[in-house]
């Protein structure tokens, strides 16, 4: 029996999207939950760039697997969109959306940043190097603390180009966008970024070089 279950796992993993979206579409639940556990990790990593704690991020995740259950009927294989870039637009949106709701809360204030990670900005600024899980965990959260003051559309623009590393090309075309227009909204991200650093370092905006 355990051989069985392994083998037909394997086959499901050697299963293509487009395989699993027809099956779904001809009745096959079990179909489904192969897209799920397959895209799941790369969601919730994805997800996590953007928001703090499991029970949000996991909020978030199902909200896209919810989604993408409603509207896979909708996905045409032959289209020219992979399936995989088709799921990143509805996961993205979700976090447009889940970004936007919670967009009313308060701002991070200079008072939220510690003497800690204003230390360790001054001493990057001046060149320092720090290699240490207590300099890395420090840059995590103040990166987090930078990333609330941005809006919603920069935010998904700065994380998709600097941090998932995708094209200016894909991110125009996940967001209907124009080229120009994201990279002037990558451009203005990093001016407020660098504003919100010298507001919290007391010293001044280190000029843009683009």
């Amino acid at each position: 029996m355990r051989g069985f279950l392994r083998e037909n796992q394997a086959t499901c993993d050697a299963t293509s999207d487009e395989t699993l979206v027809a099956r779904f579409s001809a009745g096959d639940e079990r179909a489904f939950e192969h897209l799920f556990e397959r895209h799941r990790p790369r969601m919730a990593r994805l997800v996590n760039r953007f928001f703090n704690g499991p029970e949000q991020v996991e909020d978030v995740v199902q909200d896209i697997f919810t989604k993408l259950y409603f509207a896979l009927n909708a996905y045409v294989p032959h289209d020219g969109v992979p399936f995989t870039g088709w799921l990143s637009r509805i996961a993205v949106n979700a976090c447009r959306d889940h970004l936007r709701y919670a967009g009313r809360r308060p701002e991070t204030k200079f008072d939220d940043v510690n003497e800690e990670e204003r230390a360790w900005v001054r001493e990057g600024l001046s060149g320092s190097e720090r290699e240490s899980p207590e300099s890395t965990a420090i840059a995590r959260d103040l990166v987090r603390k930078l990333m609330d003051r941005l809006d919603p559309e920069d935010r998904i623009v700065l994380v998709l180009l600097d941090v998932e590393g995708w094209s200016v090309a894909e991110i125009a075309d996940l967001n209907n966008w124009s080229v120009s227009k994201v990279k002037v909204r990558a451009h203005r991200a990093r001016h407020r970024l660098r504003t919100v650093l010298a507001e919290w370092t007391g010293q001044q905006p280190v000029a843009s070089s683009q």
